[in-house]
């Protein structure tokens, strides 16, 4: 994992959206990211495919969820990176962690 490939990974907004929010809350599931982003959910496994093969993201399935987390391989640098970047700009997804704080029917790991 070079600078280059995680600066390109999360170029796109979507992207670094997802990642931070992934990064703030440990773990997230799709349909908590379609809530959160208020996005559609093609559009937002799209971008997690992009972000799993740029191997930022690894996921898991619980029945009929997968979540999806910072990838355990991901060099300390990069984490301590994204860490970094969500607490600096909290106020950059304030909207979103509404959201999901919001969500109706979110799995049961969650708040």
């Amino acid at each position: 994992m070079t600078p280059d490939l995680i600066c390109k990974a999360l170029a796109d907004p979507t992207r670094a959206r997802i990642a931070l929010l992934i990064t703030s809350e440990q773990e997230l599931c799709v349909c908590e990211l379609t809530c959160a982003l208020d996005e559609i959910q093609p559009k937002i496994s799209r971008h997690l495919a992009l972000l799993r093969e740029a191997e930022l993201l690894a996921d898991r399935r619980q029945g009929q969820w997968i979540y999806y987390r910072l990838h355990p391989d991901l060099p300390e640098w990069a984490t301590q990176m994204l860490n970094n970047l969500a607490t600096a700009h909290h106020e950059w997804l304030a909207e979103n962690l509404q959201r999901l704080c919001d969500m109706q029917d979110r799995p049961n790991r969650c708040c």
